[in-house]
């Protein structure tokens, strides 16, 4: 048992509360949205406590949160929760990510990505940290077979991706291994996220764009993506517009934005 919740341990055992342990499902706790994602997928049936956000509009697996018992990523939190492991992308403070090393808690990372090689990598990782190997290979599968429909749709046209935000991202991205597994070329050659340019765009359109998060109704409402000059360029030049919640973490669902795009620019 973790040497940072004994404590409670001890006293709920002393209040006929903490027996049976050996029993119990295996408590997990997701300090961030992304993280929310994997442990939905992959131990379902475990005792999870989420974070905040995990229903939220841009939560990919939202439906599968509901009724799920929600833990804010503090260090008060996780003493009361008692996890067995942990899973983070970003979440988490300060205080409570050095209780957890300090106290050796079973913690998987999930680590940016920039390829889908990567998210390979992320699902595997956190599926080996969650004793869960064999869902993790089928959500490698899945991620295969999405990879497979998207493959060849844009017949090497150039696309520049743009979020309502106004930011783009050029090689080195997931979000350029997305244009790429649908057979685009990406219009952006500086690496990086970086803002699109509304100028540019004005005097200089891309061929075609690939609109990100415009669903969210309420994400960056004033931002540079949704200005009126901006979508009078975008008329008649998008080729796909793909939801929030394909594009919020380095997950097995990048394959799925690859084959809405691909679907949508067919």
């Amino acid at each position: 048992m973790k040497p940072w919740i004994g404590a409670i341990i001890a006293a709920l055992s002393l209040a006929g509360l903490g027996g049976g342990a050996a029993a119990e499902p295996l408590r997990v706790m997701a300090l961030d949205q992304c993280a929310d994602q994997f442990v939905l997928a992959l131990v379902p049936d475990a005792e999870l406590g989420l974070s905040p956000r995990a229903d939220d509009p841009d939560s990919r697996l939202r439906g599968q949160a509901e009724g799920r018992r929600r833990v804010r990523p503090t260090l008060e939190s996780a003493v009361g929760f008692r996890p067995d492991v942990v899973v983070r992308y970003w979440g988490g403070d300060a205080r409570l990510l050095a209780a957890l090393e300090r106290d050796g808690v079973r913690t998987a990372t999930i680590a940016d990505a920039a390829d889908m090689d990567g998210v390979r990598a992320n699902v595997r990782a956190v599926a080996k940290a969650l004793n869960q190997p064999e869902r993790g290979e089928a959500l490698v599968r899945r991620m295969e077979a999405r990879l497979v429909e998207a493959a060849g749709a844009g017949r090497g046209r150039e696309a520049v991706y743009v979020t309502a935000a106004g930011f783009t991202t050029g090689p080195g991205s997931l979000m350029d291994a997305v244009l790429r597994a649908a057979g685009f070329r990406n219009g952006i050659e500086r690496p990086g996220y970086q803002p699109l340019g509304l100028e540019s765009v004005v005097l200089s359109p891309p061929a075609l764009f690939v609109r990100g998060f415009f669903d969210l109704a309420r994400a960056d409402w004033r931002g540079a993506g949704r200005h009126p000059a901006m979508r009078r360029a975008m008329r008649g030049r998008t080729a796909a517009d793909l939801p929030g919640a394909v594009l919020t973490c380095p997950a097995w669902f990048a394959a799925d934005a690859a084959a809405e795009l691909a679907e949508q620019a067919s």
